[in-house]
């Protein structure tokens, strides 16, 4: 089957979606024309690139695809293209060239590229625990110079992760964010240091924590000073283990009924190993 024949019908598949937006969505997707479109979908070639956030997407030779386009703007609502899409992503088999087919398809007809809409499907995909699925999306969209933002490389490695990726995700780390230790953002560096606690890797742990040291970077919360703690403590840095908790001792100090409540900083790692294994 053509590119274009692909297009077309994933085209009109979508239109559908106006006339049947009344019905629920579990029985449109087991429709046999959804099945069958869905089918032809897969097979659509994936040569779509986009330079730039306000590339345009040309077809040429197609006569009526421009029409379609159109069509397809005017009668599709936002939220329906990504129920789709979501709906569709989860019911592909493990394949690649399958999943990256289906986006190419999904954002042909589109004039600029569909970052804020792939952010919501990725948020859906999220709550529903697809971190397989969230990794092939995220570098789909990475293959083509789109959201290449560290909120998105940090959905990448807490996706990475949660798929029993870790190495994948120290390494993603490394390339796309740890040069940056002076103004990453803490959130970035609080999942990296929960990343590596989870996993046991420790030295990368404390490495990561004094190169934040280095740039007189405060941690804005006792979890990660306890983390850190654990991890001089099982590597035997006793000593280390001490200097963090009288350094950074004020974030275990509470204001509660008018008056300071001082939190124990210290708990047992040995604790933390059976009850964080994931």
């Amino acid at each position: 089957m053509s590119r274009t024949t692909s297009v077309i019908k994933l085209a009109k598949q979508l239109n559908r979606l106006k006339l049947e937006r009344t019905q629920p969505l579990s029985t449109m997707l087991h429709s046999p024309i959804y099945s069958q479109d869905k089918e032809d979908t897969t097979k659509f070639s994936k040569n779509r690139t986009f330079d730039n956030p306000t590339s345009h997407f040309e077809i040429k030779n197609v006569g009526a695809a421009p029409q379609l386009q159109r069509q397809i703007g005017e009668n599709v609502s936002r939220k329906d293209k990504i129920s789709f899409l979501v709906s569709t992503l989860m019911d592909l088999p493990d394949s690649k060239k399958a999943v990256y087919s289906t986006l190419d398809a999904w954002v042909a007809w589109e004039r600029n590229f569909p970052i804020g809409a792939l952010k919501q499907a990725l948020l859906a995909l999220e709550k529903e625990q697809q971190w397989h699925r969230m990794i092939q999306v995220i570098k789909w969209m990475l293959s083509k110079g789109q959201g290449t933002t560290q909120a998105t490389y940090g959905q990448l490695i807490q996706a990475l992760d949660m798929d029993h990726r870790v190495e994948e995700a120290h390494e993603i780390w490394k390339k796309k964010l740890a040069f940056d230790l002076h103004s990453v953002p803490w959130k970035l560096c609080k999942l990296m240091i929960s990343v590596y606690y989870r996993n046991n890797m420790l030295e990368d742990l404390v490495k990561l924590f004094k190169g934040l040291e280095a740039f007189d970077r405060k941690p804005p919360e006792k979890s990660i000073v306890k983390k850190v703690a654990d991890a001089y403590e099982l590597l035997g840095l006793n000593e280390e283990k001490e200097r963090i908790l009288e350094k950074y001792k004020d974030l275990f100090v509470e204001f509660s009924n008018g008056k300071f409540k001082k939190n124990s900083p210290t708990h047992s790692p040995k604790k933390r190993k059976s009850s964080q294994k994931q």
